[in-house]
């Protein structure tokens, strides 16, 4: 998949995210809808697994992490932006979503990673929120996808 293929299908989704509040409502519905199981899930899965392959995600490291932010928030993402990481056993540094944040939790290799304790599937934080995003028990993909790609790095209070 080419990276603008990856481009139009996330478009996709967050056409049917657009205006929308982000909220509990929100992450059951992303679950029935488009969690695993679903076409969705499966495409962006191998998305993201064929573009960490090929190099064009997740081509940044840091402190064992990898990540890459991969589009800037723009009207044809309907404002969201759109990152990956590649965390295994592993706690990243603290911030916070002032408009909230819609993750993607994919554990990969047959694990039972899980993200914040959650397991593969959706996960969305309202604005205001904060954490320390973790995976636990395994490697996960996680895509971030960013209301105006607004996102604070803090020191963990």
């Amino acid at each position: 998949m080419a990276k603008q293929d990856f481009h139009a299908l996330v478009a996709t989704l967050t056409r049917e995210l657009a205006g929308r509040p982000l909220d509990g409502e929100l992450d059951a519905w992303l679950n029935r809808e488009h969690g695993p199981g679903t076409t969705t899930y499966a495409c962006l899965r191998s998305a993201c697994e064929q573009g960490v392959a090929e190099g064009w995600l997740c081509e940044r490291e840091g402190g064992g992490i990898r990540y890459g932010r991969v589009f800037k928030a723009e009207d044809a993402l309907h404002g969201f932006s759109v990152d990956v990481v590649d965390m295994q056993d592993i706690a990243g540094p603290h911030h916070t979503h002032p408009e909230g944040e819609i993750d993607l939790i994919m554990p990969m290799g047959g694990s039972g990673a899980t993200f914040d304790g959650r397991p593969a599937g959706w996960c969305v934080y309202p604005p205001g929120s904060a954490h320390r995003p973790t995976v636990a028990d395994g490697r996960a993909l996680v895509l971030y996808l960013l209301p105006q790609g607004r996102i604070e790095f803090t020191r963990a209070g």
